[in-house]
């Protein structure tokens, strides 16, 4: 596979589902250790020369946070600033995590709280992929569904 310089990364838009998983494949090989990234992306869908890892997230989105209720509601209204700072209209969420392909019950609660919590912020999520032992893999919507 050829790498992408980060100067390559930020002049090629990534339109199709397939440009998005080859984008990633390209920056991150393999997991190893549970944490998830975020992509921002303009509105012709060319990364900012930004890419930023979350590791140690709550095992639940549902776990309590005093000043936004949920550990959820807490890192979609982070995103949603950084969003507005930079200027980004959408995003990709990349779920990091050692072990095979097939997503598994927290996999799925997570993508889906966190992508309607982005919605209710008024951000658009543009994909969510597992970065699993073996590479990445589309996380379709009927995965969390």
């Amino acid at each position: 596979m050829t790498r992408l310089s980060a100067d390559e990364a930020i002049r090629l838009p990534i339109p199709s589902d397939h440009d998005v998983q080859q984008r990633v494949a390209n920056l991150l090989d393999c997991a190893i250790r549970r944490q998830w990234w975020t992509f921002y992306l303009d509105e012709n869908d060319v990364q900012f020369p930004l890419i930023m890892p979350m590791a140690g997230y709550p095992e639940s989105p549902h776990e309590p946070e005093p000043e936004f209720g949920t550990a959820v509601a807490l890192m979609a209204n982070r995103l949603s600033m950084i969003v507005r700072e930079i200027d980004a209209a959408k995003l990709v969420f990349v779920w990091e995590r050692p072990g095979p392909a097939a997503t598994t019950p927290d996999d799925r609660v997570w993508a889906r709280e966190l992508g309607e919590a982005c919605r209710a912020e008024g951000v658009a999520v543009r994909a969510q992929l597992i970065l699993h032992d073996d590479g990445v893999r589309w996380f379709a919507p009927d995965d969390y569904a």
